[in-house]
């Protein structure tokens, strides 16, 4: 994308969203309330201003249906920020308008599938409601819905996310029995129904259910943003994630403007090791996010095109490609500040991208040397990204015969569970317990107790194969099966490491270690016609790649001598 070319859009048949200046004059004015700060100003969007299709039947103005629904359409799309722009330019027009209020609250509320909600945003939606709560609904659903939204914001202080998230699941499902020809009560109702699944519930009976209900949708309204979107994030997982490949490949058209909807479809791509396709969805995605933060703030990266990036890297590291993965790297290195400031996607993939590059190449000496990014941010908030580094750390030196320096790295870990149990936050505290029994593991490698050693890894790869993976995420910065797979080949038990690489690779396909660890282990074996077999899927999956890795030449050499051999003695 040629930034110089972006476009800083303000519709022309949507004048009224330039300023607060142009408001409607009605008997309730939003500037008697000083104390709500919300977010006005200019669409800043990039490309084709498409975002999809929605039809919302709203009660207010004729006039404003095109700006409220142009709102609902950046909402599925998680363009919050441009989302509430539109909402509040309906409000700055008719200050009366209840859904407009709602939808600006929805806006504010940023991202319902988060583990954690930004108790500033709490208190903006809390004070918008207080206002729109002295208003008189024009019907039932109206009232319905702010009622609805209102339960993420009551008691906010007091009450954690995870019980307002069921309470509101609840109340969307009254609203959907209520409201059964609603399209948007059907979506909103199902994404509640997601952001309350656990991760650790291996049937995914909540994605199933909420799928089920977008699927029949998808039929009747194909250019729906947030049917498209909500499906691909219900059945992103291993076993689910072929259900939504070919909504994944539409949902990019349906929503061309959205950064993060060029970046969705990645989510089902990597599930299913499809790395050259999710390669041109991040690449679109972090291009869009770039030219619009050079709209919105210039000096600093937006956190889609960080999120991106690292989805990026994970997929070249998949096809061997250090020297581009090594590029997206040099991008990160270069990032200084990025907003939203307390965004924890940003956290994580700075963190993740390194250790990925490291711990992927196997780079041990590298892998000791991880520290924190100098990138402005609140570090000693993000525990988990941070347990990151450390179980890197630890990888790096139980690798390089430093047992005591990974004892420190582990002990680092253990203080950041225990910060994550107090926090109350069970499925980051369940992640860094994988790493913490991983690294109990290495440790013991490194001081040649294999048995117990065996035992910490087996019992990280159990806890793992209990949870699921966060969205945050492209994938663990290492599978622990694969994990216990090299453990075995590094202590000459070639059998057991196939049948955990085998294993490995059904979860993740296509990881490019999995693949050649797999190689390698039937080669121990003997088994030569399962080794070219797997050393062949590896170039394959290399090909047309500039790969400096020495595992693809390896299994060129192999495959060169080895079909010759067999093709003699047949």
């Amino acid at each position: 994308m040629n930034h110089l070319n972006k476009l800083i859009l303000v519709f022309s048949i949507f004048l009224f969203l330039t300023s607060c200046n142009n408001k409607k004059s009605t008997s309730l004015k939003l500037s008697n309330f000083p104390e709500l700060e919300l977010n006005r100003g200019d669409l800043l969007l990039c490309g084709d201003p498409n975002f999809g299709e929605v039809s919302f039947a709203l009660s207010c103005s004729y006039d404003l249906r095109d700006a409220f629904n142009l709102g609902l359409t950046l909402m599925h799309s998680f363009e919050y920020a441009e989302a509430e722009k539109a909402f509040v330019s309906v409000l700055d027009q008719d200050s009366e308008c209840l859904m407009a209020y709602w939808g600006t609250a929805m806006s504010i509320l940023n991202h319902p599938l988060s583990f954690r909600q930004n108790p500033e945003s709490l208190k903006r939606g809390e004070e918008l409601l207080k206002v729109a709560k002295t208003l008189t609904p024009n019907n039932e659903r109206e009232k319905d819905y702010i009622d609805a939204v209102s339960i993420y914001f009551k008691d906010w202080q007091t009450v954690d996310t995870k019980t307002r998230k069921l309470n509101y699941e609840s109340k969307m499902e009254e609203l959907y029995i209520k409201y059964p020809n609603d399209v948007e009560t059907a979506v909103f109702y199902s994404l509640s129904v997601l952001a309350t699944a656990d991760l650790n519930d291996k049937t995914y009976s909540k994605q199933k259910k909420s799928g089920k209900i977008l699927e029949k949708l998808f039929e009747t309204y194909p250019n729906h943003p947030g049917i498209a979107h909500y499906i691909i994030h219900n059945y992103d997982s291993p076993e689910l994630a072929h259900l939504a490949l070919n909504t994944a490949r539409k949902y990019a058209d349906i929503a061309p403007s959205s950064a993060h909807a060029q970046h969705m479809p990645s989510h089902i791509f990597t599930r299913l090791g499809l790395w050259k396709e999710s390669i041109k969805s991040n690449i679109d995605s972090a291009n869009s996010a770039v030219c619009y933060a050079e709209s919105v703030n210039p000096n600093a990266n937006w956190v889609s095109e960080i999120h991106a990036l690292d989805y990026l890297v994970y997929a070249y590291l998949q096809l061997g490609d250090n020297e581009n993965a090594q590029l997206e790297m040099d991008k990160m290195e270069q990032i200084k500040e990025v907003f939203p400031a307390d965004h924890f996607a940003s956290a994580y993939a700075l963190i993740a991208v390194p250790s990925r590059l490291a711990i992927e190449n196997k780079n041990w000496e590298l892998a000791t040397q991880l520290e924190l990014p100098k990138t402005k941010l609140d570090w000693d908030k993000a525990h988990w990204p941070k347990a990151m580094l450390h179980f890197s750390r630890a990888l790096g030196f139980s690798n390089t015969g430093d047992s005591s320096a990974a004892e420190n790295e582990l002990k680092s870990l253990m203080i950041l569970r225990d910060k994550l149990i107090e926090a109350k936050n069970t499925y980051e505290t369940g992640q860094v317990n994988i790493q913490i029994e991983a690294i109990r593991g290495w440790i013991e490698y490194s001081k040649g107790n294999s048995e117990k050693a065996i035992e910490y890894m087996k019992l990280a790869s159990k806890l793992e194969s209990e949870t699921s993976k966060a969205a945050v995420t492209p994938g663990e910065i290492i599978p622990a099966d694969e994990l216990l797979a090299d453990l075995y080949l590094a202590l000459n038990k070639p059998k057991k490491a196939l049948e955990m690489y085998k294993l490995n690779l059904e979860g993740h396909p296509f990881r490019f270690n999995g693949i050649y660890g797999a190689a390698k282990a039937a080669e121990k074996l003997n088994d030569i016609k399962l080794a070219i077999y797997y050393f062949d899927q590896l170039v394959k999956l290399s090909s047309g790649t500039n790969s400096s890795r020495q595992e693809i030449s390896e299994a060129i050499e192999f495959i060169m001598i080895n079909s010759t051999a067999i093709a003699n003695n047949v």
